[in-house]
């Protein structure tokens, strides 16, 4: 790892603060940035093969979901003045570094014409601000040269070349300097205690071989006395698997897939129901008729299954339940998946 170490009279690349620009480097930096390691961090230059092996393996890892970030500095020519780069990596948390995120300062280099010109401290001050506050990251490690270990001193570094070590942490409006940070753990079940409640549901859209929507009518539901089949999700079912037990148990039918949605409906909470309710809707496919007359329901829910016109269902429902049905009807229709937000509102 190199800091600044020689002057020279090349352009001096500044911002019109009069400081120098530094940016986040992106894939498209990664050869740049092992060229500027090959020649000026490694003992020994790399061979191209490696260079080209090198730049295909950081390329991804500069994304945003990679865990490689690195700020550089360009030249008035375009090429690479200095860069800084840092894994991230995963610790176990203490009190120091509660999140658990570590990362090694893997690289500093500075083009011999830069050098002097504080480029160094300017991508290394960067890129611990940006783990810092941007990516949790609260314990930092480097190996450096003895003439750059001063540097990294200043920034708040301490041991010997060989091993540096920091733990730093985001400013916290108010928090007291030297304080132990609070924990973010919460255990389990205080953690699913805090979350907003929610009931999931599953139905199965069926129509006959016309178009035309099969409903059931219920026996214990005044409130909703036609709805497609389907109910409530049990604790760990899979939505799917949630729509064949349903299927079975109201109809005797078994819903042959692939998994096709056609709906979300999301209802608000209501003083019946104090839970926000969330509807997948799938298609169930067409019925013929004699499938459709040997349905067999379950007598304590559903005494009759009934096809309609879908105008026809409008004066049977209430209107928030054609809302849904010709919300569902128009995204088998089209192929585009309806989102309904007023379940319970209408």
């Amino acid at each position: 790892m190199n800091a600044d170490t020689a002057p020279t009279a090349a352009a001096e690349p500044r911002d019109a603060a009069g400081r120098p620009p530094v940016r986040a480097a992106t894939a498209a930096d990664a050869e740049a940035i092992t060229r500027m390691r090959s020649e000026y961090v490694l003992s020994s230059p790399l061979t191209e093969d490696w260079v080209r092996q090198c730049t295909d393996e950081l390329a991804p890892r500069l994304a945003p979901e990679g865990d490689v970030r690195a700020f550089v500095v360009d030249a008035p020519d375009g090429t690479m003045a200095a860069c800084a780069l840092g894994l991230i990596h995963p610790v176990l948390p203490a009190p120091a570094y509660p999140r658990g995120r570590g990362a090694r300062v893997q690289m500093v280099a500075t083009h011999p014409n830069y050098r002097r010109r504080g480029y160094a401290r300017a991508v290394v001050s960067t890129l611990l601000d940006h783990l810092v506050d941007v990516e949790d990251v609260t314990l930092f490690e480097l190996h450096t040269s003895p003439e750059a270990a001063p540097l990294y001193r200043e920034l708040g570094f301490s041991g010997n070349p060989a091993l540096m070590r920091m733990t730093r942490h985001r400013q916290r409006a108010g928090a007291v300097p030297g304080a132990q940070p609070d924990s973010t753990w919460v255990p389990p079940q205080q953690y699913a205690d805090a979350l907003p409640r929610a009931a999931a549901y599953v139905c199965l859209y069926v129509t006959d071989e016309d178009d035309r929507p099969l409903q059931l009518h219920s026996v214990y539901s005044p409130g909703h006395p036609w709805h497609m089949i389907g109910g409530a999700m049990d604790l760990g079912e899979r939505p799917w698997d949630a729509v064949v037990r349903e299927c079975r148990e109201e109809t005797g039918m078994t819903a042959v897939g692939p998994p096709r949605l056609l709906a979300t409906v999301y209802g608000q909470p209501r003083a019946q129901r104090p839970y926000s309710t969330l509807q997948l809707i799938f298609d169930g496919g067409r019925l013929t008729d004699a499938q459709i007359r040997g349905l067999t329901l379950n007598p304590r829910e559903h005494d009759e299954a009934r096809v309609l016109p879908l105008a026809d269902w409008e004066a049977l429902m209430p209107a928030r339940d054609f809302a849904r049905l010709r919300a569902v009807e128009e995204a088998r229709r089209t192929g585009v998946a309806a989102y309904v937000d007023t379940w319970g509102n209408a």
